[in-house]
């Protein structure tokens, strides 16, 4: 192939990937790009294990045909259980024992303070759960709660020492749980995978906190 042909061809890439970001509000950057080239251009024929037996049809006339739309709802379930149980070896020694509490530690880290209600938004959690995941912390003397100066109303966190102590000790073993997940994907799987992630956490994040009440039938036509 000719390297004009190449460049016709990585133009109308380039056209394609553009229309895509101005659906979903996203600036095109290169990294980004490459990452739509990757997804668009490279694969590996690997197929997945199926969970499904023979019937064809299941209550109520629903066909029990998959397509591509079912495999990544599947698998994104999939994954999510492998991650969990290596988060369960991560934290064996640990009185940190799920992966919410290590990611609010962790987000915590990185903040002086925070209201509770901003801790629990950006973690993508019902207030019911994340308020119960901050009273553990606090029981564990891993976080510790303070009255807000400025608004007295308002109840503030932040991580303690012994939070910071304890994330030191477990470090390690997430490093290792974080190596395991991506598998034996390459370095430009890995970057796919990553620009893949990050399209479907942009358009998912953008759902959750605007229309969350919404009833299925209007998100999928949003």
């Amino acid at each position: 192939m000719k390297s004009k042909e190449i460049l016709i061809q990585i133009i109308e890439q380039l056209d394609e990937f553009e229309n895509q970001c101005k659906k979903v509000d996203m600036e095109v950057n290169m990294s980004d790009f490459i990452g739509f080239l990757n997804a668009n251009i490279y694969s590996r024929g690997i197929k997945a294990q199926s969970i499904s037996g023979g019937q064809e049809e299941y209550p109520g006339g629903m066909a029990a045909t998959k397509d591509r739309e079912t495999d990544i709802s599947i698998l994104i379930v999939m994954m999510y259980r492998y991650a969990k149980s290596y988060l369960k070896k991560a934290f064996a020694n640990s009185i940190i024992r799920t992966a919410d509490e290590f990611s609010y530690l962790i987000t915590l880290l990185t903040h002086e303070s925070m209201v509770k209600t901003e801790l629990i938004h950006t973690q993508v959690m019902e207030k019911t759960s994340g308020m119960e995941i901050i009273k553990r912390l606090i029981r564990l003397n891993l976080v510790e709660s303070f009255d807000d100066p400025i608004d007295k109303r308002s109840t503030r966190i932040r991580i303690s020492d012994e939070g910071k102590r304890e994330l030191g000790k477990i470090f390690p073993q997430m490093q290792l749980v974080s190596r395991l997940v991506p598998g034996d994907l390459n370095e430009a799987e890995r970057n796919q995978l990553a620009y893949l992630l990050r399209r479907l956490d942009h358009f998912h994040h953008h759902l959750y906190q605007e229309a969350k009440t919404e009833p299925l039938e209007n998100l999928v036509n949003n």
